[in-house]
């Protein structure tokens, strides 16, 4: 654990310095996000902190490989992780092209495709579920690459999606990549394996690079991630899921506490994990599909009517409706690994607990705030 944590240290202190090298790039670059009919931010806000946010992640690999539990791993556990950073920094480069010239979203999507077709190609993809009897279900090539395109693809438009208010991706990427890094080192320690993982080692990396990333995106924002940031931080997410199917044998991925089985269908444990971790962003992205379609719009006309915008218009500030926003992943994230690895009343209890605080603050905090409601002053003396 404790080299897990130097990763985290280091991803997040090296993508909190680089921000500051990516903010003048973007300013001398003219990567800057003007402001339009549907952002909430007043003035206009420099791109590309997506470039910091991927040297975080490559000083966290490569210090990683010299640490000296991590760097006795299994073969596969580097050079996975490596793949993974190619196809992000190819993807954030496609990211930094949109920023600078505004891609048409054809285009991005064929960035997108590509670096998921790069994961595929060299070997990051599913590979096998595993049924609650512990027998596994082995997919074809085929199946292999569309299941794992998918996933990636959809992920990373997912987070996208969400990226509308200051610290909101990386927020819920931040949170959503701590709770799987948790889920996977505690399925190794449960099942007495290698604590060593490509998914625990680049979900904690990511997580260390949302939060360095945060005290410049947090309201109000020095500086955006952009295109760059919210893909590349969607595709290693998405990929650090995906490897888990690759170094877990079949029995293990069945497994929960003390031996039992996951109260999750672990069959589908390996592709529920990243889509109930990102379920808030993906949500919002079904919804203005449906929404946009039903008006005879393309699926990727911007709007202004995500839920965050919701959120601002029920009474939140930009600040408690991005606070909201990471209850909710968080409740989502970790409660899905809770359930997956643990079983009886008081996994219930505290998701039920979990659930009604953030209910509560959702749709009561705009209610106490509203100048109806503020507390009358006494008496003048």
């Amino acid at each position: 654990m404790r080299e897990y944590i130097l990763v985290f240290l280091v991803a997040a202190s090296v993508t909190y310095l680089l921000t500051v090298i990516a903010r003048e790039i973007a300013l001398r670059t003219g990567a800057v996000a003007r402001v339009r009919d549907r952002d909430v931010h007043a003035e206009p806000i420099p791109y590309l902190g997506g470039l910091a946010m991927l040297g975080g992640l490559v000083a966290a690999y490569l210090v990683a490989r010299e640490l000296p539990f991590l760097s006795l791993s299994g073969p596969f556990v580097f050079r996975d992780a490596g793949v993974v950073i190619v196809a992000g920094a190819l993807i954030c480069a496609v990211g930094v092209l949109d920023d600078l010239f505004e891609l048409d979203a054809l285009t991005k999507l064929g960035g997108q495709l590509l670096a998921a077709g790069f994961l595929v190609a060299f070997g990051v993809q599913f590979y096998f579920f595993t049924g609650p009897d512990g027998q596994v279900f082995s997919l074809d090539p085929a199946q292999r690459a569309l299941l794992t395109g998918f996933l990636v693809v959809a992920t990373i438009n997912a987070v996208n999606f969400v990226d509308g208010l200051d610290g909101l991706a990386a927020g819920v990427v931040g949170v959503g990549a701590l709770a799987f890094f948790l889920f996977c080192y505690q399925l190794t320690s449960l099942n007495n394996t290698s604590r060593a993982t490509t998914a625990a080692l680049l979900a904690v990396a990511l997580a260390g690079a949302c939060v360095g990333f945060l005290p410049h995106n947090f309201n109000p924002a020095r500086l955006f991630m952009g295109d760059s940031g919210s893909m590349l931080i969607g595709l290693v997410l998405s990929a650090s899921a995906v490897t888990l199917t690759g170094q877990f044998a079949g029995s293990d991925l069945s497994q929960g506490g003390a031996g039992s089985q996951a109260s999750l269908a672990p069959t589908l444990l390996p592709l529920l994990l990243p889509i109930t971790i990102l379920v808030v962003p993906l949500l919002d992205l079904v919804l203005a599909i449906v929404r946009r379609t039903r008006a005879g719009r393309s699926p990727f006309a911007p709007d202004k009517q995500h839920l965050h915008h919701r959120l601002l218009e029920i009474g939140h500030s930009q600040r408690r409706a991005v606070l909201i926003m990471w209850m909710w992943a968080a409740l989502v994230a970790f409660g899905t690994v809770l359930a997956s690895l643990y079983s009886g009343p008081w996994v219930v209890a505290a998701l039920l607990g979990g659930a009604g605080v953030t209910v509560a603050l959702t749709f009561l905090l705009p209610v106490l705030h509203r100048p109806g409601h503020a507390v009358p002053a006494g008496p003048p003396a």
